[in-house]
């Protein structure tokens, strides 16, 4: 009786002491994944805040190349000579017809010194000079200005002879490798070969456009492509991305500059327009190395990028471009462009000249004007120039910077009225009705489609929603869905899409039903840990398999939580940043929401519109 009391009694404490072991697991386990769940809401938002300040700097560049666009659109010459400086500066640098540019970039009259260390090239290329550039550039050296010149001499003189599309087969290699954008990071190319191999005749490769800018090792990733571009033509395949363009590089350089300035002083910051927080641009990077012939380099480099082929075909069925596609794409279209008239695809839209005509006809026949009843309906059709009011003491910074924006956005609005743009074209969401406001009468209309066709392949990114509509995020290219991709795979007959352009946390990322693959390469892109790099290799079959990695080693020392802290960090240092670019504007706008001068506004609704609308995030 006594044992089978005991016994009941200890039964019952094991089941308790079960018991209680059940829920502190339960309790364990639901506080791990409230923290998981933290910590994933400020990966998500630490990812948005670098995202959107990558993409408004992008859409900076545009603004940019708007804004000098208008002042040249409206900048009327005072003499012939004006006239000529002026066409020299915007049109003439684009067009290097081809005996100026090998005269101008002679390498053979450049001379090596004797005390010249570093690595030596001869053409043609053989594979041990590209094993003596990685060993060189391991060990931080830097290969001559003779021997880069010679370089993008030949290698300009071989894409001239590659389509726009490259066509590669399974069929003579085991299989392919895709690699996504580098942005200058070096270490990320030597760690792609050191664990998939050097390019060879059984080691195929593409890499799929942006290989420059926001690293600091942009020309160095340019000479070992173009390396081994020219030692295996058949197996190394490079595509154009949105970043080998010369009106990239130059604006992207502009705007680092312009972001190192407004953090000179944060006691009394200064507002401008243009702000980006990428720490590098190609053109500066250039210009630093090679400080006598980095010109020469500069304009090389920006004939070879206007040479890149603009998409890969693996076995027919899977299509590399660097963006994306829209509803406008045509394959066929694509393979006829001549894309080397395309320096800048920034440079390619034109603006309807009828009005600026009128107004250039009206400027210099002013005399027959007023004596003509017909010249004096014309002159009264325009709209009169605005005459800004009195500028106010420069010692109220606020009220003369809120002077300076109105002065210049009431020129601006003539402006558009002089070339009848309205600011509702800039509204309109879908992508068709922009195109067609943008298209040209006569020959121009070609050169339209052209740069249309090319601006939507570099700069257009998918989306869940069906449908394709303009990229204002971006500022270029549309957001293409669903069932864009498909019409686009069933009517080339293909499988799927690879693609580059945005950054993925796991180096890659697939949508629209597995029809569309991301793949990026620039590990560690927007600080270390951020995301790992990837690329994908495809065989007989077209089944990718992926690879990824991480080229910083302290990458791989820190926890989940150390990495997600450095990179909010980093990510919260970016937004100041863009805070201290735009301090005048933000609290010109606080103050507009504040009519009775409390001080206080409702933060939630007035702060996010104004820092949407001020900073374009």
């Amino acid at each position: 009786m006594g044992s089978g009391s005991s016994g009941n009694t200890n039964y019952k404490y094991s089941l308790q002491k079960s018991e209680n072991a059940f829920k502190a697991a339960v309790l364990i386990q639901q506080w791990y994944r409230r923290y998981v769940a933290r910590l994933e809401m400020r990966r998500r938002c630490t990812w948005r805040i670098f995202q959107s300040i990558e993409y408004a700097c992008e859409q900076d560049q545009i603004k940019l190349h708007n804004f000098f666009s208008y002042l040249m659109d409206h900048f009327t010459p005072s003499s012939s000579k004006e006239r000529d400086f002026i066409s020299r500066m915007f049109i003439s640098g684009e067009s290097f017809k081809e005996a100026e540019l090998e005269k101008y970039c002679d390498y053979e009259s450049i001379e090596v010194p004797d005390s010249y260390t570093g690595p030596r090239l001869s053409f043609p290329l053989l594979p041990d000079h590209a094993t003596a550039l990685l060993e060189a550039f391991k060990q931080k050296q830097q290969l001559h200005a003779r021997y880069v010149l010679n370089l993008l001499h030949e290698t300009r003189k071989h894409l001239k002879q590659l389509p726009n599309i490259s066509h590669v087969s399974t069929c003579y290699s085991e299989e392919v490798t895709v690699c996504g954008d580098l942005h200058g990071q070096l270490d990320d190319l030597f760690l792609i070969f050191y664990k998939n191999g050097l390019p060879s005749p059984s080691k195929s490769y593409v890499f799929n456009g942006d290989f420059v800018d926001r690293g600091k090792q942009s020309l160095e990733i340019l000479i070992i492509l173009f390396t081994f571009l020219l030692i295996y033509p058949k197996e190394v395949h490079l595509n154009r991305g949105n970043h080998e363009d010369h009106m990239v590089n130059l604006r992207y350089g502009f705007c680092v500059g312009l972001g190192a300035m407004s953090r000179v002083s944060l006691r009394n910051p200064t507002e401008f327009p243009f702000s980006c927080s990428f720490s590098y641009g190609f053109t500066k990077e250039v210009m630093h190395k090679y400080k006598v012939h980095g010109k020469k380099i500069l304009k090389m480099i920006q004939n070879v990028f206007c040479w890149l082929p603009l998409a890969t075909l693996i076995d027919q069925k899977v299509l590399i471009i660097h963006g994306g596609i829209s509803d406008t794409t045509d394959l066929d279209v694509l393979e006829k462009i001549q894309r080397n008239k395309f320096v800048s695809v920034l440079r390619g839209k034109k603006r309807k000249k009828s009005n600026r005509n009128v107004e250039i006809q009206e400027t210099n026949e002013e005399s027959k004007a007023e004596t003509d009843p017909a010249g004096n309906e014309a002159a009264h059709s325009l709209p009169p120039s605005p005459q800004p009011a009195q500028a106010p003491s420069t010692a109220n910074r606020l009220e003369f910077s809120r002077w300076v924006r109105q002065t210049v956005q009431e020129q601006i609005e003539w402006c558009r009225r002089l070339v009848d743009i309205s600011e509702s074209e800039e509204e309109e969401l879908t992508y068709a009705s922009v195109v067609s406001l943008t298209d040209l009468d006569g020959p121009c209309r070609t050169h339209q489609e052209d740069w249309k066709q090319i601006l939507d392949i570099l700069w257009s990114d998918p989306m869940p929603q069906e449908g394709c509509i303009v990229n204002t995020v971006r500022g270029g290219g549309c957001y293409f869905g669903p069932d864009v991709t498909r019409k686009i795979l069933e009517k080339y007959n293909l499988q799927f899409l690879i693609r580059s352009h945005e950054c993925k946390q796991e180096g890659y990322e697939f949508c629209h039903n597995r029809k569309v693959l991301t793949i990026f390469s620039a590990s560690n892109y927007y600080e270390i840990g951020s995301n790992r790099g990837a690329y994908v290799k495809l065989g007989p079959d077209l089944v990718p398999h992926f690879v990824q990695y991480q080229a910083n080693k302290a990458a791989h020392t820190l926890t989940m939580t150390q990495r997600i802290s450095r990179v909010e960090e980093s990510a919260f240092r970016a937004l100041r940043e863009k805070l201290f670019a735009h301090t005048s504007a933000l609290i010109s706008a606080f103050k507009a929401y504040d009519t009775d001068n409390t001080g206080e506004f409702d933060l939630e609704h007035v702060y996010c519109v104004t820092w949407e609308g001020l900073c374009g995030l």
